[in-house]
């Protein structure tokens, strides 16, 4: 036994140095790691910030994916006028993108149905008080001759005898057939995000990137703009929602005069449920919008400097210039709708202005939403964004970015640009990625409106033909049609500009 513990003792002795060594090699080692995957993002290295930012004005990578809506299974006609089953009028509440989101349901509805639409009515904003109707913001003739494979489309019927409406397949199908018509009102998420249908789910993408086209005059002003902006060199558009209407509906007074949150905390009562409006807990969990500060730190964190030109997408921002002058110092290259100038400015107020935004937000080679919440601007343009090319999208996730702004707040602010930065290269950057809960469908539609060429999956596999050609050739015993190219899109081609030669992506 002595010999054996003398033996393990000599052992001891000998392999200790060595043993050292190693230890000294495994912590040398482990903290030149730590160091160097602390300055990794999923773009790459950040220590060198302007490597990073070229690569945040590119498109995020594919990974072979691409846009395509064209249906993969046979794909019947719409019925003909004595096989509808009646009328379906819907009119669609909220602002731009939420109306938006509801047009497209209702054209899936329809099809479910088996109804004939009636253009859909767009119901006055309660909050801009805009009247504009679907015939003043949107392309009707693209919009019905772009859906005629899908979904019969009519301009207007006789005013229909009311009747009440519960759900599609049951009752609802029930009063459409006896009484030829159904009004649906208002009509926003009146239908599931998730449906066991990707061929109706597609329908929703043909819908909402190919049908929808804004009238020539909002696509020309748009154009203008981003022309005007391309010209020195790439731009980012932020959505920054800092008005009245969202800071009352999230609840986030406190930064506020006393006199402000009376107004906040007034408006709130009067449209929206009574609720816990805790300052702290509703910023932890992610439910205060940032604040043009916050998203000019940020920015900064990430290596975006002054020279970086910028267009905004707001509202009237609630509490004036005190909040906007500490982002304009930051980044003083601002610009908005307003420049296209005064004669201009009167065409593009209300959902007209909101348009025009959309489109340069759709535009921009980067595109940072400060607030995202269901069917509003930020979450239809990051859908639209994905589909139209992958295109860098920038989301703060507001949950994990709070701890760090508020310890910045109360005096530590040691290591904030570094941990700022660790949030916010952890993220997809609008790049094809799993539909998570309770991400939207109209945020993200991949997989279903997306293929690959060469998939392992046959259901991911590209239609072999165009959107167009795949919907003529199933139809062509049906009615003879001729289709004009220009008024058709290719979606399983890479991003295209619009022929008319406004220069922007086809909608």
């Amino acid at each position: 036994m002595r010999r054996g513990l003398g033996s393990e003792t000599s052992l001891r002795r000998h392999h200790g140095p060595a043993r050292l060594w190693i230890a000294v090699a495994v912590l040398v080692t482990g903290t030149i790691w730590l160091w160097s995957s602390s300055s990794v993002g999923l773009l790459g290295t950040y220590r060198v910030q302007d490597y990073v930012v070229n690569e945040l004005w590119r498109t995020a990578d594919s990974n072979g994916w691409r846009a395509s809506s064209a249906p993969r299974t046979y794909w019947s006609p719409p019925p003909i006028e004595s096989e509808s089953n009646g009328y379906l009028r819907v009119r669609c509440n909220g602002g731009l993108t939420q109306q938006r989101s509801a047009i497209c349901n209702a054209v899936v509805v329809a099809r479910i149905m088996n109804a004939t639409l009636v253009l859909p009515e767009l119901g006055t904003n309660s909050f801009w008080h805009d009247k504009s109707g679907f015939v003043d913001i949107y392309d009707v003739p693209h919009f019905i001759n772009s859906l005629k494979y899908d979904v019969r489309i009519v301009m207007s019927i006789e005013p229909p005898r009311d009747a009440p409406v519960t759900w599609y397949r049951t009752t609802a199908l029930e009063k459409i057939r006896k009484y030829g018509a159904i009004h649906l009102t208002p009509f926003s998420h009146r239908l599931a995000e998730e449906i066991d249908d990707p061929e109706l789910q597609r329908l929703r993408c043909r819908v909402n990137y190919h049908a929808l086209r804004f009238k020539s005059n909002i696509m020309k002003t748009s154009s203008d703009i981003v022309n005007k902006l391309r010209s020195e060199g790439h731009f980012m558009s932020i959505h920054l929602r800092f008005e009245l209407d969202m800071l009352a509906y999230a609840g986030c007074v406190d930064i506020f005069t006393p006199k402000e949150r009376v107004i906040l905390l007034k408006y709130h009562a009067e449209h929206f449920p009574e609720k816990s409006l805790v300052y702290k807990q509703r910023r932890l969990i992610g439910k205060c919008p940032l604040t043009p500060e916050e998203v000019g730190l940020i920015l900064r964190a990430m290596g975006f400097d002054n020279t970086t030109r910028i267009y905004l997408a707001s509202g009237k921002l609630f509490g004036g210039e005190r909040f906007m002058k500490i982002f304009k110092d930051m980044f003083p290259r601002l610009e908005n709708h307003s420049m296209v100038g005064s004669g201009k400015l009167e065409e593009i107020r209300g959902l007209a202005g909101s348009a025009v935004d959309y489109m340069v937000c759709l535009l921009s080679d980067i595109f940072i939403p400060t607030y995202d919440g269901p069917s509003n601007f930020a979450n239809n343009l990051m859908g639209h964004r994905l589909y139209n090319g992958f295109r860098t999208t920038i989301t703060p996730n507001r949950k994990a970015i709070a701890p760090i702004f508020m310890d910045r707040e109360e005096g530590r602010a040691s290591g904030f640009e570094e941990r700022v930065r660790q949030v916010m290269f952890n993220t997809h950057f609008g790049a094809p990625h799993k539909r998570n809960h309770p991400e939207s469908f109209y945020t993200n539609s991949w997989p279903e409106c997306f293929c690959q060429t060469k998939a392992r999956n046959h259901a991911d596999q590209c239609p072999p033909d165009s959107l167009n050609d795949v919907l003529v050739s199933q139809f062509q015993d049906k009615e003879d049609t001729e289709v004009e190219a220009t008024n058709q899109t290719d979606s399983t081609s890479q991003t295209e500009e619009l022929a008319d030669g406004t220069g922007l992506a086809t909608v």
